[in-house]
C-alpha cells in the first residue's frame, strides 16, 4: 500500500526530532492534528440540479497562536492532504516566527468546471458549513491553489452575515475594498525571490550566471519567475499544467505573462506595446522541465513532483520549493546523496502566511501599511529567518529542510513548556 501524504510529512518531524532536546510529551502532541471536520456542501447548480461537494477543515495545533491556512479547489482534495498540509502550516509559522499554528482547508472540485454563480454558492456554502470551527481568534483561512481574493472576498462577506457582524480579521487574502492588505497576492513570490536572494552569495553564484526552471505558472510561479527575470538571472523554463516551453537563450518572462493572461496559452514571445512575436522555443511537459539542467529548479504546483522514481534524473543543482511538499522524502535522501540542495517550502513559500498574518495584525489594530511597509517587513522577515536556518544546516551539519524543522520545533517545545502540563479526565 502506498504511503499516504501525512505519513511523508511525518517523516519530516521524525528527521528533526534527533537533534532537538524535547519531551516525549510534547512529540506526542505534535503527531495528531488537533480538529478535524469534513463537510458535505449542497450546492443549487444553474441548470436547477443539485449536486453535493465534500469539504474539509483540519486545524492542526493552535500551541503558538490561532490556527492559519489556505482553502484549496481542487478536484484531489480529501482529508489526508488537508491533513499533511495542516501539519507543514504549523512548522511553517513556527519556522518563521509567526503567532499561528497550522490549518489547511478544501474542497474537492474542479472550479473551473463552475460558473462564477456556482462558484460563488460553494464558496458560501462552505464557510456556512464550517463557521463554528473558524473565526479571528480560532481558525483564519486564506487563499491556495485555485482559489483568490474574490472567493476570500465572498467567504468573508458569508462569515459576517453569519456573525451579525463584520469580521475583516477572520479570513486573509482578501479584496483590498474588504480589509485586504497590499501585498498580499505577490506575498509568496516575493518572499521565496528575498529567500533565494539571501541565499544566492552563500552558494557563491551571481545572478547574471544563474540559470532557472519553474514548474507551475499560476499567480505565485509566474510572479517568482517575473521578480528573478527582472532581477537578472536567466529563467529558461516554464509550465502549467498542460506543458511548458524551454528556450536556452532565456525566456522574456513579462511577455509570457501578457500573452498568457490575454490568449490563456503559452508561447515564448516578446511583445511591444499590443504586438507579440513569437520567438524560437521548444515544447515540454512538466516532467521533462523537472530534468532539465539548470542552476535552480523551482517547483510551484503541487506535492508529490520530484519522487523516488526521478530524483535520479534531476540535474539542477538546487531546488527552491515553492509548491508544498513537492519533493518526498525517499527523494529528498537521493538528492541529498547526489549533493542537490533542496531548500524547504516551511522556509520558501512563508511568505504568504507572513503578510496573511501583516493583515491580520491591520484588520485587528484598524492601521493600514503601505505597499512599500508591507515589502520591508517581509524582506526583514524572510532574511532573519533564511539565514538562522542556514546558520543551523551549517553548524550541526544537516540539511536545510531539517534545519528548518529544528528551528520551527525548537519554537513550538518552547510554547509546549510555556504553557506547562494541564490534566486532562473523562466525566
Amino acid at each position: 500500500m502506498a504511503e499516504s501524504l501525512f505519513d511523508q510529512a511525518s517523516e519530516r518531524l521524525a528527521d528533526a526530532i534527533a537533534h532537538v532536546n524535547i519531551s516525549e510529551d510534547a512529540i506526542e502532541r505534535l503527531k495528531s492534528p488537533k480538529a478535524s471536520l469534513q463537510v458535505s456542501i449542497q450546492v443549487r447548480m444553474d441548470d436547477g440540479t443539485l449536486k453535493v461537494f465534500q469539504g474539509y477543515r483540519v486545524r492542526y495545533n493552535d500551541l503558538r497562536g490561532p490556527t492559519k491556512g489556505g482553502i484549496r479547489f481542487h478536484p484531489n482534495v480529501n482529508m489526508d492532504e488537508v491533513k499533511s498540509l495542516a501539519f507543514w502550516m504549523t512548522f511553517k509559522c513556527a519556522a518563521v516566527n509567526l503567532p499561528f499554528g497550522g490549518a489547511k482547508g478544501g474542497v474537492a472540485v474542479d472550479p473551473k468546471q463552475l460558473s462564477k454563480f456556482e462558484l460563488e454558492r460553494l464558496s458560501r456554502g462552505y464557510i456556512n458549513a464550517i463557521a463554528d470551527f473558524m473565526g479571528a481568534d480560532v481558525d483564519i483561512p486564506a487563499p491556495d491553489v485555485q482559489t483568490n481574493q474574490t472567493i476570500m472576498g465572498w467567504m468573508v462577506d458569508e462569515y459576517s452575515n453569519i456573525q451579525r457582524r463584520l469580521c475583516p480579521a477572520a479570513i486573509t487574502g482578501k479584496p483590498i475594498a474588504m480589509g485586504g492588505s497590499l501585498g498580499r497576492e505577490t506575498a509568496t513570490g516575493l518572499g521565496a525571490f528575498f529567500a533565494i536572494e539571501t541565499l544566492l552569495p552563500l552558494l557563491k553564484m551571481q545572478r547574471e550566471q544563474t540559470t532557472v526552471a519553474v514548474q507551475g505558472f499560476g499567480n505565485v510561479g509566474a510572479a517568482i519567475a517575473d521578480l528573478l527575470s527582472k532581477a537578472g538571472y536567466k529563467v529558461l523554463a516554464v509550465s502549467d499544467s498542460k506543458g511548458g516551453i524551454y528556450a536556452k537563450q532565456g525566456l522574456d518572462v513579462p511577455s509570457i505573462i501578457s500573452y498568457k493572461n490575454s490568449t490563456r496559452s503559452f508561447q515564448a514571445v516578446y511583445c511591444e506595446d499590443s504586438v507579440c512575436n513569437i520567438v524560437e522555443h521548444q515544447t515540454i511537459t512538466n516532467e521533462e522541465l523537472l530534468k532539465l539542467d539548470v542552476d535552480i529548479l523551482i517547483p510551484a504546483a503541487l506535492e508529490n513532483q520530484i519522487t523516488e522514481h526521478n530524483a535520479h534524473e534531476i540535474r539542477a543543482k538546487y531546488i527552491f520549493e515553492i509548491a508544498n511538499g513537492p519533493v518526498t522524502p525517499a527523494a529528498d535522501t537521493i538528492l541529498e546523496k547526489r549533493g542537490i540542495m533542496v531548500f524547504p517550502d516551511i522556509l520558501v513559500n512563508a511568505g504568504g502566511v507572513t503578510v496573511s498574518y501583516f493583515e491580520w495584525v491591520q484588520n485587528r489594530s484598524g492601521l493600514y501599511w503601505t505597499l512599500e511597509e508591507v515589502n520591508d517587513r517581509l524582506k526583514h522577515s524572510m532574511i532573519a529567518e533564511t539565514l538562522r536556518i542556514w546558520k543551523i544546516a551549517d553548524q550541526k551539519q544537516i540539511s536545510m529542510r531539517t534545519a528548518a524543522y529544528v528551528h520551527a520545533l525548537t519554537r513550538l517545545s518552547e510554547a509546549i513548556d510555556a504553557k506547562g502540563t494541564r490534566a486532562y479526565y473523562v466525566q
